[in-house]
């Protein structure tokens, strides 16, 4: 039978935080009308992870469960979850993301009401209170992806004018407190429809971490769908517990290494045509340089 939900997560060697979030996930639908379902798979975790997620499903008949033997990268696994997904809408959800006061009636409302919505999120927030700033975002071209390493949308973004101009990538100049077109949200929570999934074919597995909800949100809009961030409604975070800032050397490294790759992917996908040969050639040299430093030292 259709459901009205399906949210898919991914899990990856976090048992604790991971077994945490989805038993608030579950306690957020008590008392309410939306049916849902719960799809986890796990990329290969090597702690306890399996074996909290077993527990947790025993005691809900509406969590499947997939076990992959190895880590086959977030858009592959999230593509299982969707081959199998029956809901008229999908959620990606992180598993380190905390879901406590979602009114999901509402969600799904706006999305029956506002047919041209192809994806939509909510205040995501970190722990400081902060939004994350992932999941507010404007595509990177070259000028904004400058501003962005470079500083200057830090630095030069002190007025809504520079904020425009510098603080392209993050959208800056936006109201944080309205709902408002945006242009790639974060796979944080990112709700979107089950027939815009199956036209595009799902995540694209490339993309092994980072960039893929990025290019997810370029194809949404080529078909002419609107992504809205939708800032009633807020979850929590716990970014940074693995990955980028991790404090292990190798998982940053390599986690540096996907990051740039994915960059580097992103760029040849949907900007290598827009520019000249020079502009293609420095870019692919810089993320090469990036991208073989890492990969060099990680062992």
């Amino acid at each position: 039978m259709d459901k009205d939900l399906s949210i898919i997560i991914v899990s990856y060697n976090n048992s604790s935080l991971t077994s945490f979030c989805l038993k608030k996930l579950i306690t957020s639908f008590n008392k309410s009308k939306i049916s849902f379902e719960i799809i986890v798979v796990d990329n290969g975790s090597t702690d306890e992870t399996v074996k909290k997620l077993k527990e947790i499903k025993k005691k809900n008949n509406n969590l499947i469960l997939i076990e992959n033997k190895k880590n086959l990268g977030f858009g592959k696994a999230n593509n299982q979850g969707i081959k199998i997904a029956k809901g008229r809408y999908i959620l990606f959800l992180n598993s380190d993301v905390l879901v406590e006061k979602i009114d999901w009636v509402k969600l799904i409302n706006f999305l029956d009401d506002k047919k041209e919505v192809g994806a939509l999120t909510v205040k995501v927030k970190l722990k400081n209170g902060q939004i994350d700033p992932a999941s507010h975002r404007g595509f990177p071209t070259l000028w904004r992806s400058f501003c962005y390493f470079s500083s200057l949308e830090k630095v030069l973004s002190f007025n809504s004018f520079f904020k425009k101009i510098f603080g392209g990538y993050h959208l800056l100049h936006l109201d944080l407190n309205k709902i408002h077109e945006v242009e790639a949200i974060s796979g944080a929570f990112f709700l979107t429809r089950k027939k815009i999934m199956e036209k595009l074919g799902g995540f694209d597995e490339d993309f092994f971490m980072y960039g893929e909800d990025l290019d997810l949100c370029f194809r949404i809009k080529n078909l002419n769908y609107k992504i809205i961030y939708y800032p009633y409604l807020e979850v929590l975070h716990f970014k940074y517990q693995s990955g980028l800032k991790s404090k292990d050397k190798k998982i940053n490294l390599k986690t540096k290494f996907y990051f740039f790759q994915a960059m580097k992917i992103f760029y040849q996908k949907h900007y290598q045509k827009r520019y000249p040969f020079f502009i293609n050639f420095l870019v692919n040299f810089i993320l090469d340089l990036k991208i073989k430093s890492y990969e060099k030292n990680w062992d």
